[in-house]
């Protein structure tokens, strides 16, 4: 199994949705966060006067574990579909997962997913 940790664009949230809905895959958590990379941050003014270097930009970070045949699949829609060629698109984190149980049945493995 993989864990993939999903930061994108808060209004690339649907159709991020949509692209794992579409490949059987239903649990999912979302984080609101805060984050800067490539982008720089941006500029925000918060008097007439006073400027002040703003680096965190709002993101949302989506968790999810899916069986490994789908990762390939899931990672290649993703970076198909969300992104638009400029700073901020996001980033995809894999990680390996040794097991997942499911507390309420105790299955475990791809069962418990």
């Amino acid at each position: 199994m993989k864990k993939l940790e999903i930061i994108i664009k808060a209004e690339k949230l649907e159709q991020l949705k949509e692209i794992l809905n579409q490949r059987g895959v239903h649990g999912m958590n979302l984080s609101n966060i805060m984050g800067c990379g490539n982008q720089k941050g941006n500029i925000r003014s918060t008097r007439k006067y006073d400027n002040s270097s703003i680096n965190l930009i709002p993101k949302i970070k989506v968790e999810t574990v899916i069986p490994d045949e789908l990762s390939e699949d899931v990672i290649n829609a993703v970076v198909d579909q969300i992104q638009t060629g400029n700073f901020g698109d996001g980033k995809i984190f894999v990680y390996d997962v040794e097991d997942a149980i499911r507390i309420r049945t105790g299955e475990h493995g791809s069962d418990a997913l």
